[in-house]
């Protein structure tokens, strides 16, 4: 007999009642029915497919181009104790084998894959193997040319269907246009498909944009002002760091994230700002996914975002429980420039990229017609000065040979270690004799690695500390003073990233398969762009109205506390809005109403509505409920 999902909640999440669309959208999964899903940010997409793979029986697939969120959302099953993996890049072939024999025999429940390992002929011939109850694509409108974040290798997904064409399919999103949902349903072969929308409409989410000279001042004011969490996004990562140490001495608890930390200095500085310890994170975009916090009252974007989608996807991380919320946007006169400067003007061209592809494979030493699947560690700096290539252009066409399957690149900082032990073997324990501070260190490594008096080897100076109960710095330093006084050698090198080369080598080849895809996505970088300059320069309309049309809502009403709604309140009488204020007290005695209703109810100007449901939800007189909707704080 099967689960009810209720029940998985409760065992698994400790919930007791789903979020608005959930339990239909799980239904319908269960039922076998192909769906579709957009929910924004903080909706609960991952439910929507999680609880329907451990209703039934057999193992989930789920396509996820992050590989972040794929270790975040495996970690998070494992600690709940549900059996989940993701194969990523890196792993190698006699791994992959058994990793994958456990899909088939060893009861998982989960198994992520990124969508360019769709391509390996061994992975498709074992998911044939495995009892498949569901395909989950997450982060689906990269499957569109026309979506925020288009992978070609999205459209490798449709072999799932042909390998297992009885097993329906749930595609899930948090930010799409009417454009790229139509894309979706096409690409994924989807008949007669179940589609659930949840509005982007957020009543307690008041978009901001102000025009101010000095940014620094104005994100202080409103930091004292409003003392709870906060974040604020910013284009790179000397300014994370710059406005971090400005907020601390103005007395105002401040950290910072970006791609370029270590895995220890992210999860202190995180854990820091989770725990309300620090007030404010100030990241660059790649803090944000997958994390949960529900009281951050303001998101401040200090430069403009790229896109509307990207801006929606980190505005939405405020408010998350229902309290009045902010997202702002600070703009000065150089901003525009800016914008374009930083994403337009620095777009690779086909032939840049051509440039960049071939000088990375001789950079690595790929021989014509190999290199695939290999990985190897990447100093990004010391490739630009190499070459003599702009480093923001460059990290473009990088990304750009990873967003289409060419290379797959992993942006974590880490410390690569090798050495050989170079003293005889009495030098070695003599010398320990007189460095006892040192010594349970070198034993630890000499128990961890066998060969290390034979050969140059490469060592976990992480796990070395971890057993030796010290920390990482600590290992570092006794290593260096064991080369300074000759008993090793020491090879020790710093790197950001790390590159696997998915295809082989077949220089300009390789590229002409993309161009036009290169070509069509400078030009959807253009429009994006061309879209937020002009939600920033438009003082007349709604923004939450500008969000909403840009993302397809037709029928949508003014917030009433946006800057460009909190600009009309001003013009309002008082006697006039305390008059609809009892009108609207009235109406809510009997039901709950959304704002719509209750302007075709009263026949009211739709500002003068949302300026009194603005005071009556500050003065807890009504508050919103689950639905979008409004009820009587006492009922």
């Amino acid at each position: 007999m099967l689960q009810h999902p209720i029940n998985i909640l409760e065992r698994y999440w400790n919930f007791t009642e789903f979020r608005p669309l959930q339990e239909d959208i799980i239904d319908a999964v269960i039922a076998g029915e192909d769906t579709f899903v957009l929910l924004p940010t903080g909706g609960g997409k991952s439910l929507c497919f999680q609880i329907p793979a451990l209703v039934k029986d057999g193992i989930c697939i789920v396509i996820s181009p992050l590989v972040a969120l794929m270790k975040n959302q495996v970690e998070n099953l494992k600690d709940k104790g549900i059996k989940a993996m993701a194969i990523t890049s890196g792993i190698k072939p006699e791994q992959l084998d058994c990793l994958l024999d456990n899909c088939i025999y060893g009861n998982y429940k989960f198994l992520y894959l990124s969508p360019e390992r769709l391509q390996q002929e061994l992975i498709q011939e074992r998911i044939k193997q495995m009892n498949v109850n569901l395909i989950a694509v997450d982060e689906a409108h990269c499957i569109s040319q026309w979506g925020n974040d288009f992978r070609p290798a999205y459209k490798n997904i449709t072999l799932l269907r042909q390998i297992q064409p009885s097993v329906n399919v749930v595609a899930l999103t948090a930010s799409a246009t009417p454009k790229v949902v139509e894309d979706i349903v096409n690409e994924l072969d989807f008949i007669q498909p179940k589609i659930f929308k949840q509005s982007f409409a957020r009543p307690n989410l008041a978009y901001m944009v102000l025009h101010e000279d000095d940014k620094y001042y104005r994100i202080e004011s409103i930091l004292k002002k409003y003392t709870a969490p906060s974040i604020i996004y910013v284009r790179n990562r000397k300014l994370t760091l710059d406005i971090s140490t400005f907020l601390e001495s103005k007395g105002i608890g401040a950290t910072y994230y970006h791609g370029g930390l270590s895995n220890k200095e992210k999860e202190s500085n995180m854990s820091q700002w989770l725990n309300n310890q620090k007030q404010v994170m100030i990241a660059t975009n790649a803090f944000g996914m997958g994390i949960d916090k529900p009281d951050v009252k303001t998101v401040i974007h200090f430069n403009l975002p790229e896109s509307m989608e990207s801006y929606f996807q980190e505005a939405g991380r405020a408010g998350r429980n229902g309290e009045k919320a902010f997202a702002v946007i600070l703009k000065n006169n150089s901003d525009e420039q800016l914008v374009k400067n930083q994403f337009l003007s620095v777009l690779p061209t086909v032939d840049y990229i051509k440039q960049v592809y071939r000088k990375l494979c001789n950079y690595f030493q790929i021989s014509y017609g190999e290199g695939e699947y290999t990985t190897h560690d990447f100093d990004f700096n010391t490739f630009c000065k190499t070459y003599n290539f702009s480093n923001i252009i460059c990290y473009n066409a990088l990304l750009l040979l990873d967003r289409t399957s060419i290379i797959n690149l992993s942006r974590q900082f880490h410390n690569k270690v090798s050495m050989q032990v170079v003293a005889s073997n009495p030098v070695v324990f003599h010398y320990l004799e007189t460095h006892q501070d040192k010594a349970l260190i070198v034993k630890t490594m000499l128990r961890m690695y066998g060969g290390i008096f034979e050969h140059d080897t490469t060592i976990n100076t992480l796990k070395i500390a971890d057993k030796a109960a010290t920390s990482e710095t600590v290992v570092i330093s006794v290593l260096k003073q064991l080369e300074k006084d000759e008993i090793i050698s020491l090879n020790l090198s710093k790197t950001d990233a790390q590159i696997t080369f998915i295809q082989p080598r077949e220089d300009d080849k390789t590229i002409n398969r993309i161009a036009n895809i290169i070509e069509q996505q400078n030009n959807l970088k253009l429009a994006q762009v061309n879209a937020v300059l002009d939600y920033i320069k438009n003082d007349t309309v709604c923004k939450s109205r500008q969000l909403l049309s840009y993302f397809g809502e037709k029928e949508t009403i003014d917030c009433g506390i946006c800057s460009v709604c909190s600009k009309a309140k001003k013009n309002i009488k008082p006697q006039d809005l305390k008059a609809l204020r009892n009108r609207v007290i009235e109406l809510l005695e009997h039901s709950d109403m959304s704002s719509r209703s209750i302007v075709a109810a009263l026949k009211c100007p739709e500002t003068e509505l949302n300026n009194v449901i603005q005071l009556l939800l500050e003065h807890q007189i009504i508050s919103v409920t689950k639905t979008n909707t409004y009820k009587l704080f006492h009922k």
